[in-house]
């Protein structure tokens, strides 16, 4: 069973164009890819969720719900004042296994940090991943700010025994501040996790073709492709 969890450091850091990007380099090496979204706040039923964006940016087989709420609000909030049932952990790590016995790869897209809490007993993103014993990819912003959050984020995942995939910068941006550059080097210090690539600000706009195109370029091998931090710091011969 091959699951991986995908947690930001918190909301609107690029989680969804992560995901995509991780399934379109998985979708490129012939491989089978499900996403999940245990809870998708902030929408009516109807409109494009964060998992079916990933899967039309990205060309994966398959894109799965277990909630929606309409108020853009924590799961457990949102589902609390909508009067409808929460998700929870059990549920998602359910569900993700039975995608992973018939997909290839099964990406878990959080709803902003690794603890919010999915219902009103505590559950959060995290206790999926215990549940799948599966690898946290963490995506992070790139400016001021990140490396507090990012380390926080780390020590959490080590003190729940989890093993974390790598820090994905979620939206890099076109013309990087002295904060950005310098973060690209402090973040495997502060966290003791590889930075494995950065998506490109904006790029979720792009049309599928080229989203899919540039995956592989923003991803460093350990994730399939062949980005590499000196891309970042100009120090790339």
């Amino acid at each position: 069973m091959t699951v991986l969890v995908v947690s930001g450091t918190g909301t609107e850091v690029g989680k969804t164009v992560a995901t995509a990007a991780v399934a379109a380099v998985a979708v490129a090496d012939g491989r089978s890819v499900a996403v999940l979204k245990p809870a998708q706040t902030g929408l009516a039923p109807g409109e494009r969720g964060d998992a079916e964006e990933a899967v039309r940016l990205s060309g994966a087989a398959a894109w799965h719900e277990l909630a929606r709420y309409p108020e853009p609000l924590a799961p457990a909030t949102a589902a609390r004042r909508a009067g409808l049932p929460p998700v929870r952990p059990a549920d998602v790590a359910e569900t993700a296994e039975k995608l992973a016995a018939e997909y290839d790869l099964v990406l878990v897209e959080g709803a902003g940090g690794l603890l919010v809490r999915l219902d009103d007993d505590g559950g959060t993103l995290a206790d999926v991943a215990g549940l799948l014993s599966a690898r946290v990819l963490v995506v992070a912003p790139a400016g001021l700010g990140t490396l507090n959050a990012t380390e926080l984020t780390a020590r959490e995942l080590g003190r729940r025994g989890l093993a974390p995939a790598g820090v994905l910068v979620g939206a890099w941006p076109a013309r990087p501040d002295l904060a950005a550059r310098c973060n690209v080097t402090d973040l495997p210090t502060v966290t003791g996790v590889p930075l494995v690539g950065a998506v490109p600000e904006g790029a979720g706009g792009w049309p599928p073709a080229a989203f899919r195109a540039g995956a592989t370029k923003w991803l460093a091998p350990e994730l399939g492709g062949t980005w590499r931090v000196g891309a970042l710091t100009g120090t790339d011969e």
